[in-house]
């Protein structure tokens, strides 16, 4: 029983993921492009390989066409390899009608699937969150503790509390109380963990592994939708639920605030989640992509993925994506370029301003702001940061807690001005 081999990670990949519209107008969440070349769903992926769970699969149903191309493409064993990846889309069926309805709903349609993999224990995922965490270690304890259900969970602050799940253990490590997202200050107190400490509160992670028979007794008893809401409070109540503390970085990528912050965080000269681990690797879609080439640029705290021809220009603290095109004289500050799909133009002057080849043409100055895959920003563009809390949506582009962010595929006319 106490074998890697019996474990099923089940990635939940279907999410609509509308605070981080419009990145997700086209694409499944995580399938968003994170780091300049990678994608939200490598995070989990790369955790599973790295800790030796090679049974994985992946929920899917909204915008999915990029996210099972990325899978496929990305994610294959040889056939000797006693692992498999799958995804498991959203259908109907004669006996199921709508689709998933949330995380928990999600998995009870996909039981006869688990059960099918004859696998004694299920690690339940998000797609969404960046974090190094070594799941056959949380196995470990699962398996000592002979848990029904394990969550991981990370000692939070006050300031994060009530936008998480909040547990509080026992002196055996067992989870006694749950609270979701906790607003008074009646109930916060109440689930202090830690006293003296800036981190008081120990807040689920959204990583929970359950003994495979304890999960479908847990989904068919009851039609609820959601694991951090419904499920994991219930189990609390009627299961041996442990907690395992980790204490590494973690952050939920779940809004566009957040997306922005994370990135930038990555590419800052001390980033709190550095991607140069060589025991621990981040892995993607392989690409024949040639090294960056930059021509009398400065650059500084800056992340410049492969295949990028920058010219005559600045970038400071800011990630500029797999194929980025950017011409000289242009300037670019904490901004997040997505790159492109394809080079389209590369390297060919355009006959005037109105041929619009993909990435940044000449003299543009842009600062705060996310541009999104395959877009076009015209010659002499200007870009400012709007005060934070700013909302505001146009069609060629919308400005998200103060952050401009143009949307995949966008063309922005030369001199155009985006400030407040």
């Amino acid at each position: 029983m106490r074998s890697f081999d019996n474990i099923m990670a089940v990635v939940m990949g279907g999410g609509q993921g509308k605070r981080l519209y419009p990145l997700t107008k086209e694409r499944a969440k995580p399938a968003v492009p994170i780091a300049g070349k990678y994608r939200l769903i490598d995070i989990p992926m790369s955790n599973c390989i790295n800790s030796g769970v090679f049974k994985i699969a992946i929920l899917t149903q909204f915008n999915s066409v990029s996210l099972h191309r990325h899978i496929s493409q990305t994610y294959v064993f040889d056939s000797f390899h006693t692992g498999w990846v799958q995804i498991w889309a959203a259908e109907q069926t004669p006996n199921v009608k709508d689709w998933y309805q949330g995380t928990a709903d999600a998995v009870r349609k996909q039981i006869n699937e688990i059960v099918s993999a004859r696998v004694p224990f299920v690690l339940v995922l998000a797609g969404d969150h960046l974090y190094r965490m070594d799941y056959s270690e949380m196995a470990k304890f699962h398996w000592d503790k002979n848990a029904d259900v394990t969550v991981a969970v990370q000692p939070v602050s006050r300031i994060e509390a009530p936008r998480l799940g909040i547990l509080k253990r026992d002196c055996d490590e067992r989870i006694v109380r749950f609270a979701e997202k906790p607003q008074t200050e009646s109930l916060l107190e109440q689930m202090v963990s830690q006293k003296n400490s800036n981190k008081p509160f120990f807040g689920s992670m959204g990583i929970y592994m359950f003994k495979t028979d304890v999960l479908i007794e847990m989904l068919e008893k009851t039609e609820k939708e959601d694991f951090g809401m419904h499920i994991i409070p219930q189990c609390v109540e009627e299961k041996q639920v442990y907690g395992y503390e980790y204490e590494g970085y973690w952050a939920d990528i779940g809004t566009i605030r957040s997306f922005y912050a994370v990135n930038l965080d990555i590419a800052s000269s001390d980033p709190p989640f550095s991607l140069i681990d060589e025991g621990w690797p981040i892995y993607t879609h392989p690409r024949f992509l040639p090294g960056a080439q930059l021509e009398e640029c400065l650059i500084k705290e800056s992340l410049i993925a492969d295949g990028t021809w920058i010219q005559q220009s600045e970038i400071e603290g800011s990630v500029i994506g797999l194929r980025s095109q950017i011409r000289k004289g242009s300037r670019i500050k904490d901004s997040i370029l997505m790159g492109a799909d394809y080079y389209g133009f590369f390297r060919r002057e355009a006959a005037d301003e109105k041929d619009m080849m993909l990435g940044i043409r000449k003299n543009c100055d842009i600062e705060k702001a996310i541009i999104d895959k395959n877009s076009s920003i015209g010659a002499g563009t200007v870009i400012r940061p709007f005060p934070d809390g700013t909302n505001i949506e146009e069609d060629l582009y919308m400005v998200i807690d103060g952050i401009v962010v143009i949307p995949k595929n966008t063309r922005i006319p030369p001199k155009t001005v985006i400030a407040p």
